[in-house]
């Protein structure tokens, strides 16, 4: 490896090698993409400029570009089933920008714009006031019925009908319960809405045909590409054909200019991966090990938000145990195990330091991770947190335990 000559820097990388090896990750937006991933994220590709479009560039010497960019787009169409209504945009950056370039694309500044309010599990760019969509645009917030930890979608349709937004959007970030696009997109139709579905989180579980896809009626449709995806850092627009040249113009020149070319590869790679039989079964184990650490978690006295989860994230509420997110998350980490801290539904406290504490499975079945260790992952989290052992010999377990299981 090159970059063993400069010493400093190359220990660092071995440094947080390391670090990822002898700790188990259950942070739900975080995963491994596969060497393949990471060899065409590494690749020459990132040497080029390519702004604009395949056949449109902006720079000579891009032909072999283009074929890579209209073959991730249509291996993105493919794996999610889209059908040829749907054009997508696979330039992003990352999930905030793709979701700001379709605000950018479709709608004027001061206009109304409805997501899920982020203490619900919702995302910053779904209109929180601190991020740009809050602030360039007015903001209606939906949530989850405090009982359940459920949307109530007829709360979601009385808010509609009352403040008629201009887009609305589906999508979370923190809701470990499965999604009615479709419910959102009929609102949305009746108060003539943009329908907009960010599926970052769930969007492996999806092409798996694991969770409801937004996928044929959505107008919009946003997804990260590295989380359940495993993927590299990235993010792709799926709209309908008629929006099509208002997103690409969004997109360029809008809000960036020339496309990561070796991501775009990566992406492409990505796609490619979820076509193969493994894929689905690998999202079928994230859904096992997620439910299996629930119900484990809830053994051990832990109150989970909406009883349990229906996909890959769980969100725990600690207030029973006597102890903030934070605090949790401290404790956990200094065990080995890498969990975030989060608020809950309702949370009496602030957003630094919250309530509960979000867990996930993805990263830990691509470890190869099964309902066993998943059994004792709960265990673990338990005498943490509950100060059952001492947190330095359960430190020592989970070095040894997690550097069993290669990325």
């Amino acid at each position: 490896m090159n970059l063993r000559k400069y010493s400093a820097i190359y220990k660092l990388l071995k440094a947080e090698e390391k670090r990822q090896l002898e700790t188990i990750n259950l942070i739900p937006s975080e995963n491994y993409p596969s060497k393949a991933v990471l060899e065409a994220t590494g690749s020459i590709l990132t040497s080029k400029y390519s702004e604009g479009y395949p056949g449109k560039r902006y720079y000579p010497g891009n032909k072999i570009y283009d074929q890579i960019e209209l073959l991730a787009q249509k291996r993105a169409k493919e794996i999610f089933k889209t059908g040829e209504s749907y054009h997508v945009n696979v330039q992003p950056y990352s999930g905030t920008p793709a979701n700001l370039a379709v605000y950018l694309g479709l709608i004027n500044f001061g206009d109304t714009i409805m997501g899920m309010n982020l203490s619900h599990g919702g995302h910053l760019s779904h209109g929180h006031s601190v991020n740009f969509s809050g602030r360039a645009y007015k903001v209606v917030q939906y949530g989850v019925d405090l009982k359940t930890g459920k949307i109530d979608y007829d709360e979601v349709r009385r808010l509609a009908k009352k403040y008629r937004p201009k887009i609305i959007i589906s999508g979370a970030t923190a809701y470990p319960r499965k999604i009615n696009f479709k419910k959102f997109h009929q609102i949305a139709k009746e108060v003539g809405a943009i329908s907009m579905a960010d599926i970052a989180h769930i969007a492996g579980l999806i092409a798996a045909g694991l969770h409801p896809s937004p996928f044929p009626f959505t107008d919009i449709v946003t997804t990260t590409t590295q989380k359940t995806l495993r993927g590299p850092r990235g993010a792709i627009i799926f709209c309908k054909e008629k929006f099509t040249k208002d997103i690409d113009r969004a997109v360029f020149p809008g809000i960036q200019g020339g496309p990561h070319n070796n991501v775009t590869l990566a992406k492409l790679v990505c796609f490619e991966e979820a076509k193969n039989p493994a894929f689905r079964k690998y999202q079928k184990q994230v859904l096992k090990n997620s439910e299996v650490l629930a119900e484990e978690l809830k053994k051990y006295g832990f109150n989970l938000v909406s009883g349990g989860t229906d996909n890959h994230l769980i969100l725990v509420d600690l207030r029973n145990k006597k102890i903030s997110g934070k605090e949790a998350e401290e404790k956990l980490e200094k065990a080995g195990i890498i969990a975030n801290r989060n608020t809950i539904p309702g949370d009496p406290r602030k957003p630094f330091d919250p309530s509960g504490i979000r867990l996930g499975t993805p990263a830990a079945t691509t470890r190869r991770m099964r309902e066993r260790e998943m059994k004792k992952i709960a265990e673990w989290i338990f005498n943490v947190i509950d100060g059952k052992e001492n947190i330095k010999n359960i430190r020592e377990e989970v070095r040894v335990f997690a550097r069993k299981y290669g990325f």
